[in-house]
């Protein structure tokens, strides 16, 4: 009798029973993905764990298993192994004996594998060894047994250890997918335990197969290749790979090319090319001017932007061009002159959110969601939930293919050469403005794996590719399918994607989702890699967050925080940035109001339901963690504290961790919004007091910009964070449609109050939005959004009149940073910081102060030290066009040593 799995398993799959033969052109035509050619045995359901993990080409390891009795690997080329503990296996093809290994595992072994628990270590015959390269393109199943040959236990086993061993020189050919020369084309793919892999190629996108050519596998590296003595440019390709999954049996799998430099629409088939054609070349690509590299990267001021968001809702942009790469071709809209007005203000870079082939958005026929409701109503939610697997938006942390830009975003997906010439066209028209532009990647975890159709790497090197937990399933600590970029071509593919994208489309920079979960020597090595393919330096930054599997380097020494300083890698940091906001990434309910922040009324300006516990202590403790991120996040600043002690920023305290950790500035980005969690005007919303008016809403926007701009560092800043952005105080935007993430040009709107944010991430909290977005005293009117625009552009301004906010080294920050009003004597609601330019390149100033006042009073601040000096308002200050006016209020009294500072105000002084 057939069991649920199996039925649900052949429902999925067409079945064919042909084991062996060649394939016919059909099956690269016929419906479907996959066809099973020798299905698995009926038992054992579900199929076997994969508990045993192979060290290296002959050493196993089986964790918590006990060593005594007798060790067999058991395998079969059409995967028909049965091993049912107390019977005896049926179904191989033959089997080898292992021995307990004498001796210890070589070090770079045991290092490797430093995280599995002790167990069986177990080797191959020296004899044996030999046979093993073809026992792995089948089944593999080892067997503990006893005397009379009973299996007292059996377990598949997790390869990449023995692929990395056995095939190793992949790692170094240079040229896996698609190459295309004069009168040549040649296709390479690494599937070391395929038994069998052919090419289909097709005329056009979507028409039937030109042909099918047999590939020829090298046995060394792993990897199949064909060459054929013509031009295929403009065709299409896909795969046919018969290889061995591990409960399913022999399959033959469909699937596109995991190098795709472009593909069909919905990434049915990968795209022939030569990149370097001029064809592929947008008018003037290779002699238009490239902006120049930062001279160090603190000099990076930031803009991060989603393709979609930024032209979607902008009636100025031609209609078939708005949501699409051509939107940035249009000089004169208004989210081009938007950004023109950006970079002439100081920003130097536009990061944009994914833009590499993605999963979740349909190609063609998207739709998008048209709601309408009160503002705090549910309907517009429900409308765009109901429509959100078949609309238009995603923000696109669903790898599909890493190295081929997204199909939706072109003006026709169909067309493999489009996508490429419009993206090249875009981050053309961004370098005309003086805008380097950088891509937000996400290595570290696709979108799918095993058999799912839009699993591309599990389906031709199964159980390699992404990183295994100790039962052999995949870790899905990021919210998807983990990779293992420890593992050799897993390392490989990322870094040769970075290198395409740095050499072959311009791209300046790399925002790495996520980059805690990679090793620090794969980062290390695409830096080298990546600068040498662009002929630059490409500057890299990352999530360093430290969390799950490979948690406090429990697998590999990883480029999170903790563990990146001195390698020039810059990750974000949450310490000023949870100072500032209030509370932490993770809050709902009633903490998202408790928890106030630095400067949105923590202890002196209590909302209704923050703690009446809270002391001008908390207050001050909070002041500090924003100096520390003013100090560039140093290891090595020293901080007089609010407990009159002064100690390094790494003896710091900040949620159990080293608050400063790291070496050198530029290794540290400086945020207080991006596309994760709440707009910073969303937070606010919750935290400030209601009956806050519109006026100090834009100014306590302003101040935490204020806080980033005069930070060393890396600056960066979430598109429409200068017009009090808002997504209606949805935590979670990822997938809630062009509704919640709409940007307006025209500085009319901020789209707060357009109705409750999703239920999926925000229903536990609409209790407490409901009264929010219905007080329309909370929405801002163009005059606010206007004037945050121009205060931004003023801090912007300032930041770029002098290297003092943008210092080079750790060395000069503290030589040349002072804090003051600082210790347990401070006035807790002013930050003052001095900057020393005495000699210092770029400096302009011979002295700079900056006063930042997040209270609602006016208060003063006396400074000994300064007594004297000749200290005048910066000169964006004292400009005709100066947007905020009550900085020119802000007073120095050089006999008392004496600054004033107006209310929820930023201000700059300076000794020329």
């Amino acid at each position: 009798m057939r069991s649920p799995y199996r039925a649900l398993l052949l429902a999925l799959v067409s079945v064919s029973t042909t084991v062996g033969a060649l394939p016919s052109p059909r099956a690269c035509d016929i419906p479907g993905f996959q066809s099973v050619l020798r299905a698995a045995p009926s038992a054992p359901v579900p199929p076997l764990e994969s508990r045993a993990i192979w060290l290296d080409a002959r050493l196993l390891r089986w964790p918590l298993m006990d060593s005594a009795g007798r060790f067999r690997l058991y395998h079969s080329a059409n995967g028909q192994i049965v091993a049912t503990p107390g019977g005896s296996v049926h179904g191989s093809d033959g089997a080898l004996l292992l021995s307990a290994l004498v001796g210890d595992v070589p070090p770079a072994v045991s290092e490797r594998f430093r995280y599995l628990a002790a167990g069986a270590t177990l080797a191959v015959a020296p004899a044996d060894e030999q046979r093993l390269r073809a026992l792995h393109r089948g089944q593999l199943v080892l067997v503990r047994e006893d005397e009379r040959g009973r299996v007292l236990a059996a377990t598949a086993t997790q390869v990449a250890g023995a692929l990395d061993a056995m095939y190793g020189a992949a790692a170094k050919v240079p040229d896996l997918g698609v190459s295309v020369s004069r009168a040549r084309t040649g296709f390479k793919l690494w599937a070391p335990t395929a038994q069998r892999v052919s090419l289909c190629i097709y005329r056009s996108g979507a028409g039937r197969t030109e042909s099918i050519v047999p590939m020829k596998r090298d046995a060394t590296t792993g990897i199949w290749q064909v060459v054929r003595r013509t031009d295929l440019s403009g065709r299409y390709y896909t795969f046919l790979i018969d290889v061995y999954v591990h409960g399913i049996g022999l399959v033959r799998n469909r699937v596109t090319d995991p190098y795709s430099i472009s593909l069909t629409t919905d990434s049915k088939r990968s795209y022939i090319a030569n990149l370097g054609a001029h064809t592929l070349k947008p008018s003037g690509w290779e002699s238009a001017p490239r902006p120049t590299v930062a001279a160090a990267q603190t000099d990076m001021v930031i803009y991060e932007l989603h393709v979609r968001d930024f032209s979607i809702n902008d009636a100025t942009v031609t209609w078939a061009n708005r949501g699409k790469y051509g939107a940035f071709t249009e000089a004169e809209s208004n989210g081009m002159r938007h950004l023109r007005a950006l970079a002439h203000a100081g920003v130097t870079d536009v990061h944009l959110l994914p833009v590499f082939d993605v999963a979740t958005v349909p190609e063609s026929g998207c739709m998008t969601a048209q709601p309408s409701g009160t503002p705090d109503g549910e309907s517009q939610q429900a409308a765009v939930s109901a429509m959100a697997g078949a609309d238009c938006f995603n923000w696109g942390y669903d790898p599909f293919h890493y190295t081929a830009p997204e199909g939706s975003f072109a003006s026709d997906a169909a067309d493999g050469a489009t996508r490429i010439i419009e993206f090249r066209h875009m981050v053309q028209s961004l370098h005309a403005l003086g805008l380097r532009v950088g891509m937000d990647v996400v290595y570290n975890h696709t979108s799918a794996s095993g058999q799912k159709e839009k699993s591309v790497l599990d389906r031709i090197v199964p159980g390699y590719y992404h990183r295994l937990n100790a039962a052999g399933g995949v870790e899905t600590s990021t919210c998807c399918d983990n990779t293992a970029t420890e593992h050799l071509m897993m390392a490989k593919l990322m870094i040769e994607s970075a290198m395409a994208w740095a050499r072959d489309h311009k791209i300046d920079s790399f925002r790495f989702d996520l980059m805690g979960h990679q090793p620090r020597a794969a980062m290390e090595q695409l830096q080298t890699s990546v600068n040498a393919a662009a002929g630059r330096p490409i500057p890299l930054i990352g999530e360093g967050w430290n969390f799950g599997e490979v948690a406090n380097g429990t697998r590999f020494r990883q480029a999170s925080q903790l563990s990146l300083n001195g390698s020039g890698i810059a990750t974000f940091s949450d310490r000023s940035r949870d100072a500032v906001r209030g509370g932490g990434a993770g809050d709902n309910g009633p903490d998202q109001i408790a928890r106030q922040g630095y400067i949105n009324g923590l202890v002196y300006d209590r909302n209704a339901l923050a703690p009446s516990t809270l002391t001008s202590a908390d207050l001050m403790r909070a002041a500090d963690m924003v100096r520390v991120g003013l100090a560039g996040t140093l290891r090595s600043y020293p901080l007089h504290t609010y407990r009159d002690e002064t100690v390094p920023l790494a003896r710091i305290d900040y949620a159990g961790q080293a608050a400063g950790y790291a070496s050198e500035p530029g290794e540290v980005v400086n945020y207080v919004e991006n596309h994760d969690n709440q707009t910073l005007f969303d937070v606010s919303v919750f935290k400030l007091p209601v009956g806050t008016s519109r006026a100090d809403r834009a100014r306590v926007q302003t101040l935490g910009a204020a806080i980033v701009a005069f930070s060393q560092g890396v600056a960066y800043f979430h598109a429409g964070q200068e017009v009090l952005r808002s997504k209606s105080m949805d935590r979670n935007s990822y997938d809630s449609g062009d509704w919640f993430n709409r940007l307006d040009w025209t500085l009319s709107d901020n789209y707060f109050g357009t109705g409750l944010p999703p239920k999926r991430d925000n229903g536990e909290s609409w209790p407490l939005m409901r009264p929010l977005l219905a007080d329309s005293s909370i929405k801002p009117t163009a005059t606010e959004i206007r004037w945050t625009r121009d205060a931004f552009f003023d801090l912007l301004r300032i930041r770029a009149s002098s290297t003092l906010f943008r210092l080079r080294s750790a060395n000069d920050i503290v030589q040349r940073l002072t804090f003051y009003n600082t210790g347990s004597a401070q006035v807790p609601t002013v930050l003052v910081g001095h900057l020393n330019g005495d000699g210092y390149e770029g400096a302009r100033f011979r002295e700079l102060v900056y006063l930042i006042n997040v209270d609602k009073a006016e208060h003063a601040v006396s400074i000994e030290a300064l007594r004297g000096r000749a200290f005048e308002l910066h000169p964006v200050h004292r400009a005709p066009g100066a947007a905020d006016t009550r900085a020119a209020l802000a007073t120095w009294n050089p006999v008392t040593g004496t600054f004033s500072v107006p209310p929820r105000t930023a201000v700059v002084w300076v000794v020329p």
